[in-house]
């Protein structure tokens, strides 16, 4: 390689390195809270950008998660800045995309064609809501699959064999029109009209795309049923460049795959977990929870051919929503003030109840958007044409500040007040009005969160009552690994505590139905202590059998009593252990009656315990090994002359080895 070739070349690479660290700021400052995924992704493609020429494969990122929390957003701004909006194509995968009806005969290949992407060229394939495209069914059968058989030869290598079935089909009908004409005769002309002796436009198509023909649509319509026969069969004989090769392409899978969140975004309506709770939760999902979830809907070689590039989105967290309510209303304030004039400044209450109105953590950013207009649009635009009316020129603000409990923006200009309406629909359903039920509901759940506390050291994640989502409050409390037999019989006793503080506080004869769930379960609890994990007084496992051969222990009624004593005595000691922490629990109580939930820091320093405990919520299992490692090491006698560490094996032992050699 020449000199001058050498230095193009360092200088082609060099800036095309460069546009793709500017790509990454741009995206950066575009998209909020996701600066993680946006490396990864830069880096995912940083060959197929930088040396296309290395390229023999598309190269495919996978991208998952919840709804709202911007998949597609990134991938169509990225393809934007690259500058290959003219090279770029999304498929819905539900089979709605645009020019996915009867002309494409439902095929990425088709779609391929009519697009900008030249064969053998670099482009970008966006496979969008993947999840809804299934090869099996719930019950692990195939599923009957009529639209983009091609995706998976496409995600193998790129080479998209010709669609011969639909050429032999083309082929056949004009072949019996031409059978037809023959038998019959001489027609008139309205017959004739009718006979299918040319090519339809949809046929033409296919026709031109899988042979690779120069020929315009209309050229290849206006041809005789012996030329279309003709070009067919030197297609075939010829078997030259019959794949068309898609290669180069870079290919982003998309999709929301509900069963890799079934533990944490089950419920859509959850808008009273904390985001920065439910970030961490989804945070920790790995590619094994993707394959797993991917197994109910695709075969295993098809999750082959995904790869193992699965980058997952974690929900936003707080600081993130907080940014877009930041960004997203001083852009509404830009707007009113260039068409108006009119400047506004909004308190910070307005943000804190923007937030608290419109976040739905398991939804991303699609209920913020609509929560934010409906709140602000309306209330700034009659606000500013109220500060018109009084002169307003924009010299000085209008200030916005927001009183929740009637509620209403009111807008201040001069000495001028003007209260605006807002619905602000999730703060109403989070009011306890009823100071019983607020009593009721404090109490029952700081029986929870003071046991837990006690028994766990340290705080629950979450205590609410204050709760938009159902009618009750909740503990929210960190997952585990592992489960040994102390915190699982712990772990019975938070659920049943409950109960235990109505009963302390309230009186045996006042306890409510509230603790349904609670009892329900503790009890499966307790039954999985006793019956699946020999914590019992049996070994072995106790189920109902589906099958008249499996081994299982089906005795059911002999394990009740055990189940039901379990219960009674983890409830006696939720009650002792709250009688002994009486002052902790009426000061979450009265934490809970004032302000409806209490910080995890607030309890912790209730109860003594880290406010920030360190590591994993697991039981000391690396301790308890060294323990027993010393303790033996204690026991053990010391090695026989010639049997040490290095020593040969014994005489026997030797003679067999060397039989074996």
């Amino acid at each position: 390689m020449s000199t001058d070739i050498h230095s193009e070349l360092h200088a082609e690479l060099a800036e095309r390195t460069k546009h793709l660290q500017n790509v990454a700021r741009s995206l950066k400052e575009e998209l909020f809270g996701i600066d993680d995924i946006i490396d990864r992704v830069i880096e995912s493609l940083r060959a197929w950008y930088v040396l296309p020429q290395l390229i023999s494969r598309p190269v495919i990122v996978c991208l998952w998660g919840l709804t709202g929390t911007g998949k597609t957003q990134l991938v169509r701004k990225l393809a934007q800045h690259l500058g290959f909006y003219d090279r770029f194509i999304e498929v819905q995968m539900d089979g709605f995309s645009h020019g996915s009806g009867h002309g494409s005969r439902g095929s990425i290949s088709a779609m391929l064609a009519e697009s900008g992407i030249v064969e053998g060229t670099p482009g970008i394939l966006v496979l969008d809501e993947f999840q809804r495209f299934r090869t099996v069914d719930g019950n692990g059968h195939d599923a009957k699959v009529e639209r983009y058989q091609d995706v998976w030869a496409l995600l193998s290598d790129g080479r998209l064999p010709p669609a011969l079935s639909m050429l032999g089909e083309i082929e056949s009908s004009l072949a019996y029109a031409e059978y037809e004409q023959d038998r019959d005769g001489p027609a008139d002309k309205k017959k004739l009209k009718k006979r299918k002796l040319h090519l339809a436009p949809w046929e033409a198509r296919e026709i031109k795309r899988c042979l690779k023909l120069p020929e315009t649509l209309l050229q290849i319509m206006a041809w005789k049923p012996a030329e279309v026969h003709a070009r067919l069969r030197a297609f075939r004989d010829t078997q030259q460049s019959w794949e068309t090769d898609y290669s180069k392409l870079l290919v982003f899978v998309s999709g929301n795959l509900d069963e890799m969140y079934a533990e944490t975004a089950q419920r859509v309506e959850d808008c009273d977990t904390d985001a920065d709770i439910f970030h961490a939760l989804t945070k920790k999902l790995s590619v094994i929870d993707v394959k797993k979830a991917l197994v109910n809907r695709f075969r295993p070689e098809q999750i082959a051919r995904l790869g193992n590039n699965h980058v997952i989105y974690p929900s936003l967290n707080r600081a993130t929503y907080v940014q877009l309510i930041l960004s997203i209303c001083d852009r509404y304030v830009s707007e009113i003030q260039e068409s108006s004039g009119v400047r506004f400044v909004l308190d910070a209450v307005v943000y804190e109840q923007i937030y608290a109105n419109a976040v739905f953590p398991a939804q991303g950013t699609r209920p913020l958007f609509s929560s934010i207009h409906a709140i602000l649009s309306a209330t700034l635009v009659n606000a500013a044409l109220w500060a018109l009316e009084r002169g307003g020129d924009g010299s000085e603000p209008v200030w916005l500040t927001l009183d929740a409990s009637v509620p209403c923006i009111e807008a201040k200009y001069r000495k001028a007040r003007r209260r605006f309406p807002v619905a602000l629909e999730l703060n109403r359903l989070k009011q306890r009005s009823s100071e019983d039920f607020r009593a009721l509901l404090a109490v029952h759940e700081a029986g929870h969160g003071v046991v837990y506390g006690v028994l766990f050291g340290r705080a629950p994640q979450e205590i609410k009552i204050n709760v938009a989502s159902f009618e009750g409050g909740y503990n929210s409390y960190e997952q585990r690994k592992t489960w040994s037999k102390e915190n699982l019989r712990d772990r019975i006793c938070v659920g049943l505590a409950g109960r235990a503080a109505e009963q302390m506080v309230f009186g045996g004869e006042a306890c409510t139905s509230g603790a349904s769930q609670d009892f329900m379960q503790a009890t499966s609890l307790a039954a999985q202590y006793v019956r699946h994990y020999a914590f019992g007084s049996r070994l072995s496992r106790t189920d109902v059998a589906n099958d008249a051969e499996d081994n299982l222990n089906t005795d059911l009624a002999a394990t009740n009593p055990e189940i039901e004593a379990l219960l009674a005595q983890e409830h006696a000691r939720a009650l002792a252990l709250l009688e002994t922490h009486t002052p902790a629990l009426m000061a979450v109580v009265d934490a809970l009656m004032r302000e409806g939930s209490i910080a995890p820091a607030e309890l912790a320093a209730l109860l003594d315990l880290p406010a920030t405990p360190a590591g994993e919520s697991t039981d000391a299992y690396a301790a308890l090994l060294a323990t027993f490692r010393a303790r033996k090491a204690q026991l053990l006698p010391p090695p026989a002359p010639g049997r040490g560490r290095g020593a040969g094996p014994p005489a026997a032992a030797a003679r067999v080895l060397r039989a074996l050699a």
